[in-house]
């Protein structure tokens, strides 16, 4: 039985993609046999069979509060609980390359313990929270940082083919494999009943934090636009800052829309009785929430920014709009309340589509991944010490 530590800042609380991923590894992998280590700074107990190291936040000077406003945490690196979770590892998969992850990998590395990293973290999560993700110049500063951790790693995960090309185009040298974070089975079509005051009203769902890549602001325009927004309903699934800021301009809209964090089976409902799903983030690395939409047969309408990644689950035009324009998202609605026999036959193609990033075909790649990993590690060793004797020979 293989060992794989996990080390995730923050693992337990479901509040972001990239915590949420880590859970569904960790319990893909201890299904598959893995035992399961994490290094996290939550407060977690292991639910699921994971053997739970914990170090203390982290905390941002002058920039906890907006870091904490996004649902977020970090950890303060303490090597004697580190090295509690990676000695003995066969793997150690370091997930996010602020403090606890730099140290894991330089300990890692003096250790001779095989690790990777992934690429969850695009440099505009963090420029939009502070109101500059339009300044290329400030997220390249970003991808620079990233990029003293990043190409120290042998091997880097990237969620998308978009991330992996930016990766490329701001000079990471490390391989990097592309593998997809998956959603888990639970995720297909199901009849459900809808909520008596949504039965003679279009329903339209969007997931993600309440933050300003997300753009909720374009559905909410988009939505004013509609020839058809006395008849529409939108559910916006989340939390974050922007809420309030979100609520006023929805005030603008016929009906009350609806803000809440849903937990797995609610978000589940919904999915399966709205009518549309909309994807308008500007930057985005690879787009769960709209893999789970579309794993339940529902046709999404997704922006074509370059910098998201969910744009790749289109299946045709029909179902993208220009970034940033409430107008084209207005007339991509208006389009499907209209043509409903297609909206109908989509709904079937883009279920079938969502088949092919079930988690369990992830795990399988992700596995063959640690292989090489664990593989490359042990002949780096065997070169040191090949080295070393012939040094000693002379």
């Amino acid at each position: 039985m293989k060992t794989i530590t996990i080390v995730m800042d923050q693992y337990g609380n479901l509040n972001n993609g990239t915590t949420a991923t880590a859970i569904r590894f960790a319990r893909g992998l201890m299904e598959k046999g893995f035992k399961v280590r994490v290094l996290t700074c939550e407060d977690y107990k292991g639910d699921y069979g994971e053997e739970v190291y914990r170090v203390n936040q982290w905390k941002f000077p002058i920039f906890n509060p907006l870091v904490e406003s996004q649902g977020m945490k970090f950890a303060a690196p303490d090597d004697e609980i580190i090295l509690k979770a990676i000695d003995g590892a066969d793997l150690v998969h370091i997930l996010l390359p602020f403090k606890l992850g730099c140290r894991v990998r330089k300990l890692c590395e003096e250790r001779n313990i095989p690790h990777i990293s992934a690429f969850h973290c695009q440099p505009e999560n963090i420029t939009y929270t502070c109101h500059v993700g339009k300044l290329g110049f400030i997220n390249n500063i970003i991808y620079y940082f990233f990029r003293k951790f990043y190409n120290k790693i042998d091997y880097i995960h990237c969620p998308s083919k978009m991330i992996e090309e930016q990766l490329k185009k701001h000079k990471y040298t490390s391989e990097t494999v592309v593998i997809s974070n998956g959603v888990i089975a639970d995720f297909k079509p199901m009849k459900v009943e809808r909520p008596e005051p949504y039965k003679d009203k279009i329903v339209i769902v969007s997931v993600g934090r309440y933050s300003g890549e997300k753009r909720q602001d374009v559905i909410i325009n988009g939505i004013v636009k509609s020839k058809y927004h006395k008849d529409i309903v939108l559910i916006l699934c989340g939390k974050g800052p922007r809420r309030r800021k979100l609520e006023r301009m929805s005030n603008r809209l016929e009906n009350k829309v609806e803000f809440k964090f849903c937990k797995q089976d609610e978000l589940l409902e919904i999915l399966n009785y709205a009518d549309l799903y909309v994807h308008a983030s500007d930057a985005e690395i690879e787009g769960i929430s709209c893999i789970e939409a579309i794993s339940c047969g529902l046709v999404p309408i997704i922006s074509d920014s370059k910098l998201s990644a969910a744009n790749q689950f289109a299946l045709d035009e029909r179902s993208l709009f220009k970034a940033g324009s409430a107008a084209s998202l207005a007339s991509k609605i208006d389009y499907f309340i209209e043509h409903p026999e297609e909206k109908f036959a989509l709904s079937s193609k883009y279920a079938e589509l969502g088949k092919e990033y079930e988690i369990h075909h992830c795990i399988d790649q992700m596995i063959e991944l640690y292989e090489k990993a664990i593989k490359k590690q042990q002949e780096k060793q065997e070169n040191k010490t090949e080295s070393k004797e012939n040094k000693e020979e002379k």
